[in-house]
């Protein structure tokens, strides 16, 4: 295999290797380029010491502020594939302070693989009093994809790569809200978390009547190498079809596949202090896992006053995924960030990932400006060095689980003073509400009511009931209860509705932590 090292400006072909590569075709030397080129490259990486990449910014970026830094735009018209009239284009994001380190695009096209060259007259600086002149050594910091999600008419931002391994993705009517990355390392632990980073990408030039993009990407740590193709399916839905393999450089604490990142302050679970006019504010609202043994869990996500991490152990799972199930409007009442559009994002398993846990990652956050809760899949043995993992998942952005439970699903968790109105509130109490919706709670017979299977890891339970909720919303119920227990040790609840031997919803999972009260 042949990879030229020839570079291109975006919006332009590159005439030189056009004429290279008919030449070659003539004699039927065709140039080609698959995911095993970037897993070699992967491997031998794993063998060598790691390199910190080099970074050359000029002190007029280093010094650019966040608003500053954000000034600065990569210009519309000069979109890579605008000229041709192709169904993706991309645009890039320049280096700066926040992410001062290069990134190598490249192309494969049917003239070869070549690199997509920075050129600062791509980009507009503001008000930043910036010398082209300094820039003509950088690259980009990352790249994003528009696509004519919503319109035919008008090409809009859908996907983005940026930062470490972070990306994100949109649906039809969808606004950006929580990411994916590649991988995640010692997420959740004293000793600090290591973000491994995407250092080059290619990306497959599409043909006129294509409508998926495939994206090829390299990624590069001080423990860990890896291959990335994403296959990516843009519409109602955004499906990415992820294949990966990874090669560990040296051990690991904690390793965690097909990580996803979302934000969540508070929500109906937890009441704000006073001082937010919105109801709710968050990214997602819970963790939804179909285990492989069948079982539907829904967790509702908590924004704790110190960290948290809960695993759930499973063979084989079938998809879990970080959810906004709160889909209102007035769930949030905010105008500017419309929450009520944030995508959900669902990982399904294409092959058998054998033993370990989802694990779910909380941390303590004041400001809706960070991303705080992680929920990935961590395998049962260690991650040593030289380990090699494949894995094959589909990533879905949507407003909902791809598959949806055939169950009533949780749809509210609330949590109050415990007691009765008008009587002494004693301490130690609390009150729990959680309403489930749908499913056979739909076509339930007039006069059965369902039964709440509740269970706790200590504590006691009073006043435990169920009742339909007077909204006209058929199969609309709440059961309720009072838990009362002592000490601050955290309280691993579990709940279901059943009618007879038949259950009726999602298994509901909490963790009551007393000193978060």
């Amino acid at each position: 295999m042949t990879i030229s090292s020839s570079r291109s400006r975006p919006g332009r072909r590159c005439a030189a290797l056009a004429l290279a590569a008919a030449a070659l075709l003539a004699q039927g030397r065709a140039l080609a380029f698959s995911f095993n080129d970037v897993v070699n490259r992967a491997k031998q990486l794993s063998a060598q010491p790691y390199q910190r990449p080099n970074t050359n910014l000029p002190q007029v970026l280093q010094d650019l502020g966040y608003e500053k830094y954000n000034a600065i735009r990569f210009k519309g018209e000069r979109a890579y594939w605008a000229k041709d009239k192709l169904p993706f284009e991309l645009e890039f994001f320049h280096e700066g302070v926040y992410y001062n380190q290069p990134v190598k695009i490249n192309e494969i096209a049917p003239y070869g693989v070549h690199e997509i060259r920075y050129n600062p007259a791509d980009f507009d600086f503001g008000d930043n009093q910036i010398d082209p002149n300094q820039l003509k050594d950088l690259s980009f910091s990352g790249f994003r994809v528009h696509y004519g999600i919503n319109t035919s008419k008008l090409k809009e931002e859908m996907l983005v790569f940026r930062g470490a391994s972070y990306f994100r993705g949109v649906g039809k009517g969808q606004r950006y809200g929580l990411s994916a990355r590649g991988v995640a390392i010692d997420t959740g632990l004293l000793s600090g978390e290591e973000f491994p980073r995407f250092s080059e990408f290619w990306l497959v030039r599409p043909k006129p009547a294509d409508k998926d993009l495939t994206i090829y990407a390299l990624l590069d740590s001080k423990s860990i190498t890896g291959a990335y193709r994403f296959i990516v399916h843009p519409g109602d839905e955004t499906a990415m079809e992820v294949k990966s393999r990874i090669f560990m450089r040296q051990n690991v604490s904690k390793l965690g596949l097909a990580p996803l990142t979302s934000m969540y302050l508070f929500g109906d679970n937890q009441h704000p202090t006073g001082d937010d006019y919105r109801p709710e504010v968050h990214d997602s609202d819970g963790l939804s896992m179909h285990t492989g043994t069948g079982e539907w869990i829904w967790r509702p996500l908590v924004n704790p006053k110190r960290l948290q991490v809960t695993s759930f152990a499973m063979t084989n799972p079938q998809g879990f995924g970080l959810m906004q199930r709160d889909r209102s409007f007035h769930d949030y009442e905010d105008l500017d960030l419309r929450y009520d559009l944030r995508p959900s994002l669902w990982v399904e398993p294409l092959e058998g990932w054998g033993q370990g846990s989802v694990q779910l990652v909380e941390i303590a956050d004041n400001d809706e400006i960070h991303d705080n809760m992680v929920a990935m899949w961590v395998p049962k043995d260690p991650a040593k060095a030289g380990n090699k993992y494949r894995l094959r998942y589909r990533l879905h952005w949507a407003a909902d689980e791809p598959y949806p439970t055939p169950l009533a699903r949780c749809v509210a968790t609330r949590l109050g003073r415990g007691g009765q109105p008008g009587q002494p509130r004693p301490a130690g109490v609390r009150k729990f509400v959680v309403e489930f919706l749908g499913g056979p709670l739909a076509s339930l017979p007039f006069g059965v009511k369902p039964e709440a299977q509740l269970s706790a890891s200590r504590g006691t339970f009073s006043y435990v009931f169920t009742e339909a909720v007077p909204d006209g919303v058929n199969g609309h119920w709440r059961a309720s209860f009072d838990l009362t227990v002592d000490g601050n040790d955290p309280v691993d609840l579990r709940l279901f509705l059943k009618s007879g031997d038949k259950t009726l919803s999602e298994t509901w999972l909490y963790q009551y932590h007393p000193f978060n009260v």
